[in-house]
Formats: C-alpha cells, sequence, structure tokens
C-alpha cells in the first residue's frame, strides 16, 4: 500500500486546456503573431509556460526575448481568466476525498508556475488538505527533471517505494522513471495512450477510481 500519490495538475487533475490556448492566443495576438485553434493546444503543453510559448510561435520568432515578452501578457491574461473554461476531470474529486479517508497523502508536482498551481488546486478541490502543492518556480528545472519529485517526498516524509506519481503525459512518466517512484498514465488528459506506453507508464487507467485500487495494493 502507498503512502503518497503525487498528481500532475493540468491534464490528469483538472482539463485547462481552453484557458491555456486562450491565454496563449491572447499573447500571441497582442504581438501580432498567428494564433491557434484550441485543438493544437494539447501538443504545445506539457513543459511549462516558456515551452508553450516557445512551441506556439513560429519557428524563427522563438528568441528568449519574445518568449520572456509573451509570457508576461501570458500571465497577465491568464492569472485572471484560468477558471473560465477549466474544470475537474470526472471522478478527481472523490478520488482524492477517498486516498485521505483511507490515510494516505495527496501532492501536486506542475510545470505550471507556481502562483497559479496553487489558486488553481484551492480553487478546484478546497476541502482537500495536500501535504504539498508544488509548480515551476525560478531556479528550480522543470518535469521531467524529478527535484519536483524529490522536494515534495522531502515535505511528506516518505520513501521513493511508497509513493504513485499520476500523469497523463510521457513528461509525467519520465519524471517518475527519473524519480524512482512507481507510475500510472491516465488516458483522459491531454496526450495519447501511445504516448504513455512509449514512455514505460508502469499502469494505464482509464477512470479516477482504479487510482485508488492501485494505491491500495499491498
Amino acid at each position: 500500500m502507498k503512502k503518497l500519490v503525487i498528481f500532475d495538475l493540468d491534464g490528469t487533475l483538472i482539463n485547462s486546456i481552453k484557458d491555456l490556448g486562450a491565454a496563449t492566443n491572447y499573447a500571441l495576438g497582442k504581438h501580432g503573431y498567428p494564433q491557434h485553434s484550441l485543438e493544437a493546444y494539447p501538443m504545445f503543453v506539457g513543459n511549462g509556460v516558456n515551452k508553450l510559448i516557445e512551441r506556439a510561435l513560429p519557428v524563427e520568432s522563438r528568441s528568449e526575448k519574445t518568449i520572456l515578452n509573451l509570457r508576461k501578457d501570458f500571465t497577465e491574461y491568464y492569472d485572471v481568466h484560468n477558471t473560465d473554461y477549466t474544470v475537474p476531470y470526472e471522478g478527481m474529486v472523490s478520488l482524492l476525498d477517498n486516498l485521505k479517508e483511507e490515510g494516505l497523502m495527496v501532492a501536486v508536482a506542475s510545470n505550471k508556475y507556481e502562483a497559479a498551481t496553487v489558486k488553481l488546486v484551492h480553487h478546484f478541490f478546497p476541502k482537500i488538505e495536500f501535504v504539498a502543492i508544488c509548480g515551476q518556480k525560478d531556479g528550480v528545472p522543470v518535469k521531467p527533471d524529478p527535484s519536483v519529485v524529490f522536494e515534495i517526498l522531502s515535505v511528506a516524509g516518505v520513501r521513493k517505494q511508497d509513493t504513485l506519481y499520476v500523469g497523463d503525459s510521457g513528461v509525467d512518466m519520465e519524471t517518475a522513471r527519473r524519480a524512482c517512484v512507481d507510475s500510472v498514465g491516465v488516458t483522459w488528459g491531454f496526450r495519447s495512450i501511445a504516448e504513455l506506453q512509449e514512455a514505460n507508464a508502469g499502469t494505464i487507467v482509464s477512470k479516477a477510481e482504479e487510482i485508488l485500487d492501485i494505491a491500495m495494493q499491498e
């Protein structure tokens, strides 16, 4: 039985793609760059805001200065509009409740910048006590670097073998592999089952309640 379950945020706990796409399109449009359909954004996200903006920009415009300029406008918009269309995925509130009732700790490890990560977790899961809510911080490498997992393990006082990491992308599965913790890939997120398989997900699930069963296995 596990003692700690760490969740990715976007594409795992919450469906935030419309708000992420709208914020990116706002920043692109403000600077005169072509915008994208919202259907394009699932393949842009997963590695933090800077990488999202880089992928959305035309190849010839992907300079560090341009990315940082657009990030300022992205953040300005997203901080106001990040709950316009975002919703928790089906079954996630109940899953978190059930994990807590069984005595397990829960945490969030996201590549979204930390202020927005904390805000969204508290907004959508106000009754859940998380042992840690970690977003992207300056000076700390983003996933798949395992630093965020190690930070959470330290706060929780839990061993790697007692931890389960849940995410929707190859980035998440690679994060778990590098951290040497068991992984679960979810099929309802932004990336494909094939990507999860190629990234050697420990288990792949299509329903939230399956995660509880895995975490409770002796």
